[in-house]
């Protein structure tokens, strides 16, 4: 090893958590606020949309803050189960498409909510 970075591991993984919940937050304020129109986008009725942006949102508050980490980070690996189910099964969409509507995006974010609920981190204050 060239450098022990493992005293920075918290730090980052800290930072890495505030990352994935910044986008789940974004995705689940999107349905929460729009539920009609992105039930289209998603094909589902305006209140299953709903409740996936609900089940974001504390998903993603839960990882972010570290309230009950692993079950947050275990809601939206359910969520990206089903976003990938969909893409495969349903709508016949491959790992990668034009315009990059592939479910590679899906299975990453999947992948990120494994290393957090495997991590299974306490929430770190820096100072």
């Amino acid at each position: 090893m060239i450098i022990n970075l493992y005293p920075a591991f918290q730090i980052v993984l800290l930072l890495f958590r505030i990352l994935v919940a910044a986008i789940f937050i974004s995705s689940g304020w999107s349905h929460v606020q729009h539920p009609n129109e992105r039930g289209k986008d998603i094909g589902m009725s305006s209140g299953p949309t709903l409740i996936l942006g609900w089940v974001e949102i504390i998903g993603s508050v839960s990882i972010a803050f570290g309230i009950w980490i692993q079950i947050g980070a275990a809601l939206l690996i359910l969520t990206m189960l089903g976003a990938i189910y969909k893409k495969i099964m349903i709508w016949n969409i491959g790992f990668y498409e034009d315009q990059s509507f592939g479910w590679h995006y899906d299975l990453l974010l999947l992948m990120a909510n494994l290393i957090i609920i495997t991590a299974n981190q306490q929430l770190v204050l820096i100072g």
